[in-house]
């Protein structure tokens, strides 16, 4: 299982890998306890761990580093459960440059929920590199268009026209 697959889905706790990708969703696996199910996207957001950023007091980082401090760290992970003043304590000392006037609490104890659960899976965090990326891309078939390009231009698009309005038979009033 890779990161750059990994999701946080906004209403659903926990970490999903996404399987695949619909207009109207997602096919989502939860790391928890591997149960597969569709999320619409209509009452979920979606949110890729290697989108999100973290509010730094210089410029702001990728939750990737926060994760990489956590694991360098020889502090003891708080239990996600734990109040709020011993998680800011916790960051304080593994990342002392977040600006915690504008990091919820909430936002820390999702951060410690979601290292749990990735060091749980065995799911080494880390960013995909461009090249990387750029290379799966060169490795997806591409779908060829049967006619030239010529062709395709040359054909006349195909217009609707539209219908005078009908008339409804209302029945009439009576005076």
């Amino acid at each position: 299982m890779e990161y750059n697959r990994l999701i946080a889905v906004t209403g659903l706790g926990g970490l999903y890998e996404l399987v695949s990708s619909k207009s109207d969703g997602a096919v989502v696996r939860s790391l928890e306890d591997k149960s597969t199910k569709f999320v619409s996207n209509r009452l979920h957001s979606f949110s890729h761990l290697e989108s999100i950023e973290i509010y730094t007091v210089r410029d702001n980082v990728n939750l990737v580093d926060i994760f990489n401090a956590m694991k360098a760290s020889k502090e003891a992970l708080p239990d996600a459960k734990a109040d709020a003043k011993a998680i800011r304590s916790y960051f304080e000392k593994v990342y002392p440059d977040m600006d915690f006037e504008r990091v919820y609490g909430s936002d820390m104890k999702k951060m410690v929920r979601w290292f749990e659960i990735l060091v749980k899976n065995n799911i080494e965090a880390k960013l995909t590199d461009a090249g990387e990326e750029n290379a799966s891309i060169d490795k997806a078939p591409e779908k060829a268009d049967k006619k030239p390009a010529a062709a395709r231009s040359a054909e006349p698009k195909a217009t609707t026209k539209s219908a005078p309005a009908k008339k409804v038979n209302a029945p009439r009033k009576m005076a």
